[in-house]
């Protein structure tokens, strides 16, 4: 274990002297949960654009979508284009539609079958992006306050050392020790509370993103699958 002095009694207890006096493993987890903490903040502040601009993207599309405009020309419209969104899943359903009917496609069950597979792909393609790095949200949330707790442990067994080998336990003496132990805590609790609501906030936000794609895919299979009982009644 080691061995640190205890600050001398009076010592300023501002938090930068408290950091400096901590022993090496002690600053070790401090600075790890600061750096915990500020990649947090990038993750919240990250998500928080991306899911306004998806949100956006998804009323723009849906308003293209449900003008009346013909699927063909939405189609060459966003093809060659990156789509997000249902964007993405329009492009693979259609797609799809057009590679099946170009090769002669003979089967409609077989035709809306891929179709569908194909949307579910993309789908699952844009939920792995909007939920990309809520893991770590998740990961901090629940591990930074046992990590810091952790930290004021060592903190506050290298203190006892030290008043043991100085036989002083008075307040002056004693509190400057346990102070810096505890601040390990304090920085543990700074980077998991934003990081539980952030994770709590922006999962319930995926999971409505996710429901609004989900239903507009439910919606366009419907739509191919009667396009595909009417070429096939054309045919017969």
């Amino acid at each position: 274990m080691e061995n640190i002095a205890l600050a001398e009694p009076g010592a300023h207890l501002s938090i930068w002297a408290l950091f400096i006096q901590a022993g090496w493993v002690v600053k070790l987890v401090m600075i790890g949960l600061l750096c915990a903490s500020i990649w947090t903040w990038a993750i919240i502040v990250d998500k928080l654009v991306a899911y306004g601009r998806m949100r956006l993207a998804l009323n723009r599309f849906e308003q293209v979508f449900w003008s009346g405009q013909s699927l063909e020309e939405l189609y060459r419209t966003l093809a060659d284009r990156k789509t997000s969104g249902m964007s993405a899943i329009f492009v693979a359903a259609m797609r799809e539609w057009k590679k099946s009917f170009e090769k002669g496609a003979k089967s409609p069950l077989g035709l809306q079958t891929r179709i569908d597979k194909a949307m579910d792909l993309a789908l699952t393609r844009e939920m792995e992006k909007l939920e990309g790095r809520l893991g770590f949200l998740a990961t901090t949330g629940s591990a930074a306050p046992f990590i810091g707790l952790f930290g004021t442990v060592i903190g506050i067994m290298t203190s006892f050392q030290a008043i043991a080998a100085s036989k002083n336990t008075s307040l002056s003496v004693v509190a400057p020790g346990i102070a810096e132990a505890l601040l390990a805590t304090a920085i543990g609790l700074l980077a998991a509370i934003p990081a539980v609501i952030a994770y709590n906030k922006l999962s319930s936000d995926a999971s409505k993103i996710a429901v609004r794609m989900e239903g507009f895919a439910d919606e366009f299979s419907a739509i191919l699958s009667r396009q595909i009982d009417e070429k096939v009644a054309q045919k017969t």
